[in-house]
């Protein structure tokens, strides 16, 4: 079958989802992501949103996390501040796994989407940190979303957002945070991972029809590559799920 790349991000973030998972995630393709993995292999994955839904019954795709049909059939209808508890805490805190995205990563996984240039006199400003901060600071583990752009994937951050691993192993800890990180980067040509010693990011997949050179190319800083296995394409299955179920009406797909 044919398949866009927007939808392989999808699945292949689906499948990192667990059964049992409690998913926060924010507007677009990481909503669809969540959707489909409760619908193909995590039934009992709960997601919530910053502002405040806690399992939804989501029978439509939202197209942001203020719309209402985020609230629809929810366990809890809260504020902001209670979801941010909900993920801070240390009982559910750990069990968490924030699905981010970004203008820039670094080969330690930290995150800007603040400004690129200068932070005074920027070339272009975004919207900040939102909950990213606190997602990134607080979470057992976080799914990164990118574009494979040279510009995208920089030695150094023009500014640090959100942390991954910070300056490598032990950097969160150093900085007092609670264990965590993130755990996968999904882009639309590949997947990447965090060597457990190094905390450096190195390409773990390419999917059908790349190869490593292409994926390289479009990188600011080198990765190792030895690692790396081609990821299976989206099953038939996998598909009619995200486009029929999640996303009948090509809201983001």
């Amino acid at each position: 079958m044919t398949y866009s790349a927007r939808e392989m991000m999808a699945v292949a973030a689906a499948r990192e989802i667990k059964d049992g998972d409690i998913v926060f995630c924010g507007t677009g393709i990481s909503m669809l992501a969540a959707m489909a993995a409760k619908h193909i292999s995590a039934p009992n994955s709960v997601i919530f949103f910053e502002t405040g839904a806690i399992d939804a019954q989501l029978e439509e795709v939202p197209m942001a996390v203020g719309d209402p049909r985020v609230m629809l059939g929810a366990a809890v209808h809260g504020s902001l501040a209670d979801a941010f508890g909900f993920m801070q805490n240390r009982f559910t805190g750990e069990h968490v796994v924030g699905i981010l995205g970004a203008a820039q990563i670094d080969p330690f996984g930290n995150l800007n989407s603040t400004v690129i240039g200068d932070y005074t006199s920027p070339r272009v400003r975004f919207s900040g940190s939102g909950g990213a901060c606190d997602v990134g600071s607080f979470v057992g583990r976080t799914i990164l979303f990118m574009q494979q752009e040279e510009r995208k994937f920089v030695p150094r951050l023009d500014y640090l957002t959100c942390p991954g691993y910070l300056d490598g192993p032990r950097g969160r800890e150093r900085a007092g945070l609670p264990p965590g990180g993130p755990e996968v980067v999904i882009t639309n040509m590949a997947t990447f991972r965090f060597d457990e010693s190094s905390r450096r990011m190195y390409l773990a997949g390419c999917y059908p029809g790349v190869t490593r050179e292409q994926v390289l190319e479009r990188m600011g800083f080198a990765v190792e590559t030895g690692r790396a296995l081609p990821v299976a394409p989206p099953t038939p299955h996998e598909l009619d799920i995200l486009r029929n179920k999640c996303d009948p009406q090509r809201l983001i797909l």
